[in-house]
This record gives C-alpha cells, sequence and structure tokens, in this order.
C-alpha cells in the first residue's frame, strides 16, 4: 500500500515539475482599472499592485499590456497553487519513505 503512495506521489511530483517548466514569464499583482475623476468614470488606466520582499509596489500598464499582464499573473497564480501541492506531497513522501526504513530495522 505505501509502494503504490510512494510510487503514486513521485509520478504526481514529475507532472508537477514538468508543468512548472513550462509556465514562461509571470508576475504576482493584481490588475485594476483606475480612474483620474473616479465620481465621473473619466480618465482611465490601468495599474498592476502586489507586494515584494514586504515593500509594496505600483505600476503603470498600458492598455495594450493589459491582456500579457493579465496572463503572466495567471501564470503566477499557477506556479504558486504548484509549488504548494509539490510542498504538500513531499512531505507525504517524506513521512511514508521514514516509515518504510523504519519498518526495515
Amino acid at each position: 500500500m505505501r509502494k503504490k503512495r510512494i510510487q503514486y506521489i513521485e509520478r504526481k511530483i514529475g507532472k508537477i515539475k514538468q508543468e512548472l517548466g513550462e509556465i514562461g514569464l509571470f508576475r504576482p499583482g493584481s490588475l485594476t482599472r483606475q480612474y483620474k475623476n473616479p465620481r465621473k468614470g473619466e480618465g482611465s488606466y490601468w495599474q498592476i499592485s502586489y507586494t515584494r520582499k514586504m515593500k509594496s509596489h505600483t505600476a503603470y500598464v498600458r492598455l495594450e499590456e493589459v491582456g500579457e499582464a493579465r496572463r503572466q499573473i495567471a501564470a503566477y497564480k499557477k506556479f504558486k497553487r504548484l509549488v504548494e501541492q509539490w510542498i504538500d506531497l513531499s512531505i507525504e513522501l517524506s513521512i511514508l519513505k521514514i516509515q518504510i526504513d523504519k519498518n526495515k530495522s
């Protein structure tokens, strides 16, 4: 039972590594539309905001770059999700391997 689970986890980690290698460019943050005059809804522009190393960052995004910024933000979310899965699986794998080694001795 444990050996089958170990094999499953190792295959799953391999798939995660492959997916991580295919992600490409990514960036953290959220993309929002801002207004120079919010009450009238005039003067709209896009900006990206994120926190990195405990510092807040905000940058203007040109209209023609909005699509690419959205793709990069989605890629970052995928990256984070895959890394979290990898960590959870690695913890489980470590525990299973320790149990097997413990039973051998």
